[in-house]
Protein backbone atom coordinates (compact mmCIF):
# COMPACT_ATOMS: atom_id res chain seq x y z
CA UNK A 1 0.00 0.00 0.00
CA UNK A 2 1.39 3.27 -1.14
CA UNK A 3 0.08 5.57 2.16
CA UNK A 4 -1.88 8.65 1.24
CA UNK A 5 0.15 11.66 3.16
CA UNK A 6 -1.39 13.02 6.65
CA UNK A 7 -3.17 16.07 5.28
CA UNK A 8 -1.95 18.71 7.90
CA UNK A 9 -3.77 22.50 7.98
CA UNK A 10 -4.20 25.17 10.46
CA UNK A 11 -7.96 26.02 11.90
CA UNK A 12 -8.76 29.58 11.67
CA UNK A 13 -12.08 30.91 14.15
CA UNK A 14 -13.12 27.59 14.63
CA UNK A 15 -12.97 26.04 10.68
CA UNK A 16 -12.26 22.11 10.88
CA UNK A 17 -8.80 21.23 10.71
CA UNK A 18 -7.71 18.01 8.53
CA UNK A 19 -5.76 15.76 10.26
CA UNK A 20 -5.76 12.82 8.57
CA UNK A 21 -6.86 11.75 4.58
CA UNK A 22 -6.36 8.42 4.02
CA UNK A 23 -7.31 5.40 1.60
CA UNK A 24 -7.23 1.68 3.18
CA UNK A 25 -7.39 -1.75 1.51
CA UNK A 26 -9.43 -4.60 2.68
CA UNK A 27 -7.42 -6.57 4.98
CA UNK A 28 -6.89 -6.80 8.81
CA UNK A 29 -3.32 -5.54 8.40
CA UNK A 30 -5.24 -1.86 7.39
CA UNK A 31 -6.95 -2.04 10.99
CA UNK A 32 -4.13 -1.61 12.83
CA UNK A 33 -2.22 0.73 10.52
CA UNK A 34 -5.31 3.06 10.38
CA UNK A 35 -5.77 2.58 13.97
CA UNK A 36 -2.36 3.89 14.75
CA UNK A 37 -2.57 6.41 12.22
CA UNK A 38 -6.05 8.01 14.02
CA UNK A 39 -4.49 7.46 17.15
CA UNK A 40 -1.76 9.51 16.54
CA UNK A 41 -4.02 12.21 15.17
CA UNK A 42 -5.78 12.37 18.89
CA UNK A 43 -2.81 12.53 20.48
CA UNK A 44 -2.33 15.73 18.28
CA UNK A 45 -5.32 16.84 18.98
CA UNK A 46 -4.55 16.58 23.17
CA UNK A 47 -6.99 13.58 24.04
CA UNK A 48 -5.28 11.96 26.96
CA UNK A 49 -4.34 8.03 26.94
CA UNK A 50 -7.52 7.14 28.58
CA UNK A 51 -9.74 8.99 25.99
CA UNK A 52 -6.90 7.39 23.23
CA UNK A 53 -7.95 4.13 24.16
CA UNK A 54 -11.51 4.63 23.83
CA UNK A 55 -11.06 6.36 20.36
CA UNK A 56 -8.79 3.25 19.44
CA UNK A 57 -11.48 0.45 20.72
CA UNK A 58 -13.82 2.67 18.60
CA UNK A 59 -11.75 2.72 15.44
CA UNK A 60 -10.67 -0.83 15.73
CA UNK A 61 -14.82 -2.16 15.90
CA UNK A 62 -15.47 0.30 12.63
CA UNK A 63 -12.49 -0.65 10.89
CA UNK A 64 -13.07 -4.37 10.83
CA UNK A 65 -17.13 -4.19 10.42
CA UNK A 66 -15.67 -2.14 6.50
CA UNK A 67 -13.32 -4.26 6.09
CA UNK A 68 -15.38 -7.78 6.87
CA UNK A 69 -18.63 -7.03 7.13
CA UNK A 70 -18.96 -4.09 4.62
CA UNK A 71 -16.05 -5.05 1.56
CA UNK A 72 -16.17 -8.76 2.33
CA UNK A 73 -12.34 -8.66 2.40
CA UNK A 74 -12.14 -7.90 -1.21
CA UNK A 75 -9.02 -6.39 -2.15
CA UNK A 76 -10.37 -3.91 -4.78
CA UNK A 77 -12.54 -2.38 -2.38
CA UNK A 78 -11.01 0.52 0.12
CA UNK A 79 -11.78 1.68 3.28
CA UNK A 80 -12.05 5.61 3.37
CA UNK A 81 -11.22 7.27 6.81
CA UNK A 82 -11.06 11.07 7.44
CA UNK A 83 -10.03 12.89 11.07
CA UNK A 84 -11.16 16.23 11.37
CA UNK A 85 -10.97 18.22 14.44
CA UNK A 86 -12.49 22.14 15.40
CA UNK A 87 -12.82 23.84 18.31
CA UNK A 88 -15.52 21.24 20.11
CA UNK A 89 -15.33 18.06 17.87
CA UNK A 90 -12.84 15.76 16.83
CA UNK A 91 -14.48 13.28 14.01
CA UNK A 92 -13.50 10.65 12.45
CA UNK A 93 -15.23 9.60 9.52
CA UNK A 94 -15.10 6.16 7.91
CA UNK A 95 -16.42 4.73 4.75
CA UNK A 96 -16.20 1.41 3.05
CA UNK A 97 -17.93 0.26 -0.33
CA UNK A 98 -20.04 -2.63 0.34
CA UNK A 99 -23.68 -3.18 0.08
CA UNK A 100 -24.80 -0.72 2.76
CA UNK A 101 -27.30 -1.74 5.91
CA UNK A 102 -29.79 0.28 7.97
CA UNK A 103 -29.10 1.09 11.00
CA UNK A 104 -32.32 0.25 12.43
CA UNK A 105 -32.35 -3.45 10.53
CA UNK A 106 -29.19 -4.23 13.09
CA UNK A 107 -30.10 -6.58 16.08
CA UNK A 108 -29.90 -5.56 19.24
CA UNK A 109 -26.84 -6.87 20.82
CA UNK A 110 -28.57 -6.96 24.76
CA UNK A 111 -31.72 -8.44 23.86
CA UNK A 112 -31.25 -12.11 25.22
CA UNK A 113 -31.44 -13.51 21.76
CA UNK A 114 -28.19 -12.36 20.65
CA UNK A 115 -26.28 -12.41 23.92
CA UNK A 116 -24.59 -15.55 23.03
CA UNK A 117 -23.59 -14.29 19.60
CA UNK A 118 -19.83 -14.10 18.41
CA UNK A 119 -20.84 -10.82 16.32
CA UNK A 120 -23.12 -7.76 16.74
CA UNK A 121 -21.77 -5.75 19.38
CA UNK A 122 -19.16 -3.17 17.20
CA UNK A 123 -21.96 -0.71 16.97
CA UNK A 124 -22.92 -0.84 20.30
CA UNK A 125 -19.22 -0.63 21.90
CA UNK A 126 -18.73 2.63 18.97
CA UNK A 127 -21.83 4.48 20.74
CA UNK A 128 -20.10 3.41 24.09
CA UNK A 129 -16.72 4.51 23.66
CA UNK A 130 -17.44 7.88 21.29
CA UNK A 131 -19.85 10.69 22.00
CA UNK A 132 -21.83 10.97 18.78
CA UNK A 133 -21.90 8.13 16.57
CA UNK A 134 -23.65 8.14 12.82
CA UNK A 135 -24.63 5.28 10.81
CA UNK A 136 -25.52 6.45 6.82
CA UNK A 137 -25.92 4.11 3.79
CA UNK A 138 -24.75 5.39 0.37
CA UNK A 139 -26.01 5.23 -2.49
CA UNK A 140 -25.18 3.49 -4.47
CA UNK A 141 -23.25 1.40 -2.42
CA UNK A 142 -21.55 1.93 1.10
CA UNK A 143 -21.35 2.66 4.43
CA UNK A 144 -20.18 5.75 6.45
CA UNK A 145 -20.02 5.67 9.90
CA UNK A 146 -19.17 9.12 11.72
CA UNK A 147 -17.43 8.63 15.06
CA UNK A 148 -17.41 12.00 17.41
CA UNK A 149 -15.52 12.98 20.52
CA UNK A 150 -16.35 16.38 21.99
CA UNK A 151 -13.33 18.00 22.42
CA UNK A 152 -14.60 20.53 25.52
CA UNK A 153 -15.47 18.00 27.50
CA UNK A 154 -12.09 15.87 27.18
CA UNK A 155 -9.13 18.51 27.84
Amino acid sequence: MVPFPLTLTMALDGAEEDLLEQDYPSTLDSVDTAEGEILSAAARAGFDEDEQHRIGMAVRECMVNAVVHGNRYNRNKRVHVAVTKSNDRFSIRITDQGEGFELQEVPDPLHENNLLRHSGRGLFLMGAFMDDLKVRKLDPSGTEVTLVKNVAAHE
